[in-house]
């Protein structure tokens, strides 16, 4: 029989990603692990990192209690100005140039808390966030709040392996203008299963995803997520056609990828990875913590990654003109929902 002419379809492979252990001594082994990491995807695993599985769990059982809400209690607490609280399916477009509507997902956006009194909170991303009312998710607040305290400490621990990584001292990143004020970010994200009335199928080819294509904004971002495979990588996003490959979900590990930020620092050295949601009919949650460096960073070429040979190639940017336009450019503007919200 003649099999030559048969198309089978190409299951993308699973990517191997290093891991990083940062309970280990061995700081010269993660910081060389890291490097390789950041040269070669982007992506990695953090294992080992202080984090309960018996608090994740209950992280990610808070997270499906809210999504599990009607739409319109959902609506009631929808992201406002500060980018702070619900994102409802569709509201989010990140590949306009493959995607015919927005992201089959929804979210839920919690910051640095800052109260309205406070003069930072009229910095961009910075004020109060929004939370569910008490009596109908008891201790979903203080479940989200420990948990952003808890990733940023992760974080910093990762972005000093980073600036080691980069000839730079360990607590580069770690200065009040980078990540003593940070604009950190929690996002619960729940892809819709096949039971939900919208919840369907991703297409590739007919540009529907559960989360289009693109690379984070900041320095860094831990993901969280559970047991579904959904997540895909493209190492290089400059190939074409470009090749994806899925990242297995490692239990009580976070994977962490490199953001557009890190890149513009390190002169393009360490490259932040284009990466894709797609949804195959189950439900699916994940979290991701963004970390970004404060409202004033200005993020330019490191001295330890330009020389005469390798000029800087990206022009200075301060941290909140840059995620300001980056979130316009790719969220639903908000008075398009202005008879929603009750």
């Amino acid at each position: 029989m003649e099999n030559s002419k048969i198309n089978h379809p190409i299951v993308p492979a699973i990517s191997k990603l290093n891991c990083i252990d940062l309970s280990s001594p061995d700081i010269q082994n993660s910081v060389s692990l890291l490097k390789q990491a950041c040269l070669d995807s982007g992506f990695f695993y953090v294992i080992n990192h202080g984090i309960s599985q018996e608090f994740m769990d209950e992280v990610f059982e808070q997270s499906r209690r809210f999504f599990e809400l009607p739409i319109d209690e959902k609506m009631k607490l929808l992201r406002n100005e500060k980018n702070r609280g619900y994102t409802p399916v569709l509201d989010e477009l990140l590949d306009s140039e493959n995607q015919v509507n927005g992201d089959y997902k929804e979210g839920y956006y919690i910051g640095v808390e800052v109260p309205e009194d406070d003069p930072a909170s009229e910095k961009p991303f910075y004020g109060p966030n929004q939370w569910p009312p008490t009596d109908l998710l008891p201790g979903w607040r203080e479940t989200m709040e420990k948990y952003h305290q808890e990733a940023l400490r992760v974080a910093k621990a990762v972005a000093k392996i980073i600036a080691l990584a980069l000839d730079l001292d360990g607590d580069f990143f770690d200065k009040p203008e980078m990540l003593g004020e940070p604009i950190a970010t929690s996002r619960l994200l729940h892809y819709e299963g096949v039971r939900h009335v919208t919840g369907r199928m991703s297409d590739p080819d007919n540009g529907i995803f559960g989360a289009g294509a693109h690379s984070d904004y900041g320095l860094i971002t831990l993901l969280a997520t559970d047991d579904n495979l959904g997540l895909q990588i493209c190492k290089d996003k400059d190939s074409n056609p470009q090749i994806w490959e899925y990242v297995a979900p490692l239990k009580g590990a976070f994977v962490v990828n490199l953001g557009d930020m890190l890149e513009r620092w390190s002169n393009g050295i360490f490259r932040s990875t284009l990466h894709r949601v797609l949804g195959n009919g189950q439900e699916r949650y994940s979290i991701a913590y963004f970390v970004e460096p404060s409202h004033d960073c200005v993020v330019e070429c490191l001295p330890s990654c330009k020389s005469e040979t390798n000029p800087p190639k990206f022009p200075p940017v301060t941290c909140a003109a840059y995620l300001s336009q980056r979130y316009k450019d790719t969220h639903t503007d908000l008075s398009s929902y202005q008879n929603s919200k009750t």
